[in-house]
């Protein structure tokens, strides 16, 4: 596809000693790989885990990136901080933007920055549901981010829509906040709308109003970059061309539209087609904030991670776990939530375990949300795929016999501490079973 300088790659999907023969293919043509983090969860209540942020550093190393990104968002709650089970969201949820939770996020953001080797970047988030209480709008909130920590920021514009419709929030009025000079590239994706939500899929057209404020945020500075988000649901190449095509104008209407509202005086670039290629090391760097000093947590520092830990385990609670919703938050709209959690995690298990839906076929999708309503995701979707199997075969599911005996052939392969015999006898039978299933797909 011409004019593509750059893409990015979901950073916990890569393994750096193995990548894709894709993604080595367009770093031999000079393509620039960015890695886009998508499980830290820098707006938890935690400290980052010290180990994910090394993967997040390996990956850029691996992949000679320029920067590193990751949301503004909490994707787990509970454990020690509240002293009650480690929940896992298996998606981004919104922080309060609340003064506790922007001093948490500061510094959240100030280790993750001295932990990698790259500049990083931290994308706003699309949101189905608001906390109450708040005290700052989104742009004040990302204004702060960016003004204490020196951290470029990832602007989404389909997610200032998706908020626009979810939570009524004016796009126009959020870019009217941010500090403009700290973007280091935008979001652009598709959704579509449902019973009144906007729903982020990535797997869509890419509608209007994302490109009418694409054009907003154009007028008022030249982005450095513009990627097109697409995870599933690919159309034939000459339609992801034409939505490159209509990025691209909807940038240059913004440029033209900007250089008008300021005479003669033409905005920051040269007015050709804009760039997207990222930020390099040394411009992502240039409007930091000084250097930071190392400090050892107070008890204040302590006290509000505290209070947003409580408040954060008990909306996930009530979204992964059925507990009663917290006092403030939409009763309907956190049930829009909690199923639209469900389907995300069904949909991610078949992909990490693409076997289940084999063996299960039109039962799985029923059955797994019927486990996900009792039992939250406590780990990862591999250890969420061993679990939801196990259930099944210890209620003595599914009824087929052939599917249940696949199904625990299955669970015996992936869940021991070691690989399971090697002798021929034992890998020609696996073989056979998994072209069965195959056939059994086609």
């Amino acid at each position: 596809m011409p004019g593509i300088d750059w893409v990015e790659a979901v950073s916990e999907n890569l393994c750096p000693g193995h990548l894709p023969e894709s993604l080595v293919r367009l770093r031999e043509r000079g393509v620039t790989v960015v890695p886009h983090g998508v499980a830290l969860g820098l707006g938890g209540a935690e400290r980052p885990d010290a180990g994910r942020l090394t993967a997040l550093a390996e990956r850029a190393q691996a992949l000679g990136s320029p920067l590193v990104t990751e949301h503004i968002a909490f994707v787990r709650a509970g454990g020690p901080l509240t002293a009650s089970q480690r929940l896992e969201a298996g998606h981004l949820l919104p922080v309060p933007r609340t003064r506790d939770a922007l001093d948490v996020l500061c510094e959240n953001v100030r280790i993750a920055q001295d932990s990698l080797p790259v500049p990083l970047a931290v994308e706003n988030i699309a949101a189905l549901i608001s906390w109450p209480d708040e005290e700052m709008t989104e742009g004040q909130f990302l204004y702060e981010l960016a003004d204490r920590t020196g951290v470029r920021l990832l602007i989404d514009v389909a997610n200032l829509h998706t908020n626009h419709v979810n939570r009524g929030e004016d796009p126009a009025e959020a870019l009217g906040e941010l500090p403009l000079e700290a973007i280091a590239y935008v979001h652009v994706a598709g959704g579509f709308e449902r019973d009144g939500v906007w729903h982020d899929s990535h797997a869509h057209p890419v509608a209007q109003p994302v490109l009418d404020i694409l054009t907003d945020l154009a007028s008022r500075v030249a982005p450095p970059g513009v990627l097109l988000e697409r995870d599933e649901n690919f159309p034939a190449a000459e339609e992801l061309e034409g939505e490159v095509a209509a990025i691209r104008a909807a940038v240059e209407k913004g440029r033209v539209s900007g250089r008008a509202s300021v005479g003669d005086e033409a905005p920051a670039g040269d007015g050709a087609a804009p760039s997207v290629r990222p930020a390099s090391p040394a411009s992502a760097s240039a409007s930091a904030a000084p250097a930071r000093a190392a400090r050892d947590e107070t008890d204040a520092d302590r006290a509000a991670r505290q209070r947003l830990a409580l408040a954060q385990t008990a909306l996930l609670s009530a979204l992964v776990a059925g507990t009663p919703a917290p006092e403030g938050f939409d009763r309907v709209r956190l049930g829009v939530q909690a199923r639209a959690l469900a389907g995300k995690r069904a949909d991610v298990v078949a992909k990490v375990a693409p076997e289940l839906p084999l063996i299960l076929g039109a039962g799985y999708r029923p059955a797994f949300l019927e486990y996900a309503q009792r039992r939250p995701m406590t780990g990862g979707y591999r250890r969420d795929a061993l679990d939801f199997a196990e259930r099944l075969l210890r209620d003595g599911r599914p009824r087929d016999d052939d599917a249940r005996r696949e199904l625990r052939e299955w669970w015996l392969e992936r869940e021991g501490p070691v690989p399971r015999s090697e002798r021929s006898g034992a890998r020609w039978a696996r073989a056979t079973r998994r072209v069965l299933l195959r056939r059994r797909a086609a």
